[in-house]
């Protein structure tokens, strides 16, 4: 057993001194104690110090969670500049009115309203354009006490527009509550229905009744990886049993002996006014990657006995699917891995006998929406995107103008009106709502989202190519003051995810602007693992092939280096969640080529991933120890199992959130410990804990803020950075 020695408490006076030129005074955080648990896979014996902190619950695991909050944000409290720059944070980011996530319902808008100051999002709607805005829900106002806050997760408006289902959680913890508010009244009416979470509420055409999904009750012996697992859709009547309990089940896993649904972490239903048909999802991960879909006639939907008629498995690669009367419009990447869209009728709706509507080309398709007069597809072509008017039978297609290039997100239409909506933003260029119709030249700003005070012609951004290890070109968007110079002196975060076919595209963060006031440069590394180019390039970088993206990270890191953008001592890697897994790269694979690792949220025990409540939904992308290859991915991944003793690692700030349900805090608890341990660099290895937030979904603006000037006062700190060195 290894000795329990105060690492970091004897080392830390000596980084600081070394790096500032300052003393240090103040105590080191609480050590963990070393508790070995050998498990062995398949020959290969693991050893597992901190086993022990998966048990939330336990008093100890908590003190010492706890020790290493208060110590970090002592740590964190003492550099100066750090208040200065979450001042400056916040500043950015609540200077702009923001309204985005639009649904059409005829002439009315509902939408996400982020209003300067407000700590988190409201529901808002407006009639038309021009309308007056009218606010339906405002979480802040539910808090009673500074502590605690809650945050909209989703909402759903009926196809007359007048109700509106939504979810509420507290924490960031994003266990939704789903209630509905009367818009003819201005009323909440009496639903209060929990655990549904992700929930994807679907009205029908009575405007009275919807269909929504709800997780099972876990009871004191539900194991954590089945506590959020194998939601079913229930039918809801408005003013019926408004706490769920009651609701007749009408698909999902062991609803019904006749109707075969495989495990997964949620069932849906989606359905369309215009259409006589529902079709029924089973969502391994509630996430865009290929599904199992089901098929049934509307009227008859009755529970257990509903014939829903299997259309899809993942192996037919459908990712979405769309009604229109009596036709289903499907996005799948078999047989093309840019994508395509496909069209069956949905009485008899064979997939091998689809007609294609838009086939794969040269540009991914990334999304598509069905208007009354056509549909609208969006398309990823490189770092921007282009739009596409496409006919019902697929025979005629017509390019739209964009004011400007940049990601296009969030296409809103309506299934009775013509045309379409949806956000337009850059790297450098914020966010738009612009809107196409028929007959127009081009697409126009609605003027719905008013012009950025932050936005400045001071910054630019613009690709390059880093060579990975193999001889693959990957894509880095370097964003950086206007005429940067290549003389090695700019400190650099490096951002990479690379995970679930998820692109990192070019998005609008006024708060970066803090970062590169410094002089320092922000690099996004658009690796395998991503979906910037489809399909193929997501499961380059998947299971057995996670090194890839691990590498490419590398990479790009390296090719900041090659290009006297920076040097080691200025480079910062920062990447969240999935990313935790690069971020773990980072440190194991090449501990001296970053000074500073900050790793948010982040999968760092991936072989132990899937026994958490998130884990099994995760599984179809990570991998599974149930099999020799799984374990194998995983094991490489797995930053956790390949920490070694009296390694010099750079300086690591992790994070985590205390009610986080999507990757548990034992993550950074443990790997926290176990670089503490092992480091013999000197350099501080830190655990931040906020005790009011999740995975970062919900979190108030204030939070984020302080989060950001924690992560970059720690970097700019290490980095030597002058303003952030602690006084002698």
């Amino acid at each position: 057993m290894k000795p329990t020695k105060p690492l970091l408490a004897v080392t830390l006076a000596s980084s600081l001194f070394a790096v500032s030129g300052a003393s240090w005074s103040a105590d080191g955080p609480p050590v963990a104690p070393i508790r070995p648990v050998t498990e062995t896979y398949y020959g290969t014996p693991v050893v597992d110090d901190y086993r022990y902190m998966e048990n939330l619950k336990d008093p100890e695991v908590q003190h010492w969670m706890k020790g290493q909050a208060d110590y970090t944000r002592k740590v964190l409290d003492s550099i100066p500049g750090r208040a200065v720059m979450a001042q400056r944070i916040q500043s950015l980011m609540g200077n702009d009115v923001r309204r985005d996530n639009f649904t059409r319902r005829g002439d009315r808008l509902f939408y996400d309203l982020f209003e300067p100051g407000a700590s988190v999002p409201k529901l808002a709607y407006r009639d038309g354009i021009n309308g007056e805005e009218q606010v339906l829900v405002d979480p802040a106002k539910l808090s009673s006490d500074s502590a605690h806050h809650f945050a909209l997760d989703w909402y759903s408006p009926s196809w007359d527009g007048r109700y509106v289902a939504y979810g509420i959680s507290e924490g960031g913890s994003e266990k939704s509550v789903l209630h509905v508010m009367d818009l003819k009244t201005g009323k909440a009416l009496a639903e209060s229905i929990d655990r549904t979470s992700d929930c994807v509420v679907s009205w029908r055409n009575d405007n009275q009744s919807f269909f929504y999904l709800r997780y099972p009750k876990a009871g004191p012996d539900t194991p954590p990886a089945l506590s959020e697992y194998n939601a079913a859709t229930f039918l809801h009547v408005l003013g019926q049993h408004p706490e769920g309990d009651g609701d007749d089940a009408v698909f999902g896993k062991g609803v019904s002996k006749d109707v075969d649904v495989p495990e997964g972490q949620a069932t849906y239903v989606l359905l369309s006014p215009d259409s006589p048909y529902a079709v029924a999802v089973a969502n391994r991960n509630m996430d865009d990657n290929p599904n199992t879909f089901y098929v049934a006639p509307l009227d008859k939907i009755h529970g257990a006995k509903t014939p829903w008629k299997k259309i899809a498995t993942p192996e037919d690669g459908v990712t979405d699917a769309q009604l229109r009367g009596d036709r289903l419009y499907v996005l799948t990447e078999k047989g093309a891995p840019r994508f395509q869209i496909l069209s069956v009728p949905l009485k008899h709706p064979d997939l091998g006998l689809a007609d294609t509507i838009v086939p794969q080309g040269a540009n991914v398709i990334d999304a598509f929406e069905l208007a009354s007069d056509a549909i609208y597809v969006a398309e990823r072509a490189g770092a921007s995107f282009q739009l596409q008017r496409v006919s019902f039978d697929g025979k005629e297609s017509k390019s739209i103008g964009l004011p400007f290039d940049g990601t296009l997100r969030g296409l809103a239409t309506d299934a009775h009106a013509p045309g379409v909506m949806f956000g337009l933003q850059g790297w450098v260029k914020a966010p738009r709502e612009i809107a196409y119709q028929p007959g127009a030249a081009a697409a126009a700003d609605t003027g719905l989202v008013p012009p950025s005070k932050t936005e400045s012609d001071a910054y630019e951004a613009h690709d390059e190519f880093a060579t990975s290890y193999d001889g693959t070109r990957v894509p880095v968007s370097i964003i950086a003051k206007k005429g940067v110079t290549r003389d090695g002196t700019h400190p650099t975060i490096v951002l990479g995810y690379g995970s679930y076919g998820l692109s990192l595209d070019p998005a609008y963060r006024p708060e970066w602007q803090a970062w590169l006031e410094q002089g320092g440069i922000i690099a996004v590394s658009h690796m395998r693992g991503g979906g910037e180019y489809g399909d193929a390039w997501h499961r380059a970088g998947q299971k057995l092939t996670k090194i890839n993206t691990m590498l490419d990270f590398i990479a790009s890191a390296r090719h900041m280096i090659g290009q006297r953008y920076t040097q080691s001592k200025y480079l910062a890697a920062n990447g969240r969640s999935a990313g935790g897994i690069v971020m773990g790269g980072a440190l194991t694979i090449d501990p001296g080529l970053f000074r500073v690792v900050l790793d948010d949220v982040g999968v760092s025990d991936a072989l132990r991933f899937e026994t958490e409540p998130n884990g099994p939904p995760n599984v179809p992308e990570m991998g599974s120890t149930s099999t020799e290859s799984g374990f194998h991915g995983l094991y490489a991944m797995s930053a956790y199992a390949h920490i070694h003793d009296g390694t010099p690692y750079p300086a690591v700030l992790f994070t985590t959130g205390a009610n986080d349900p999507r990757v548990s805090p034992w993550h950074m608890m443990k790997m926290a410990a176990r670089v503490q341990e092992a480091t013999s660099s000197g350099r501080p290895v830190l655990l931040r804990v906020d005790y009011d937030a999740g995975h970062g979904m919900g979190s108030s603006t204030a939070q984020r803020a302080n989060q950001l000037a924690d992560s970059w006062s720690f970097a700019l700190w290490q980095m030597g950075v002058a303003g952030f060195q602690p006084r002698p």
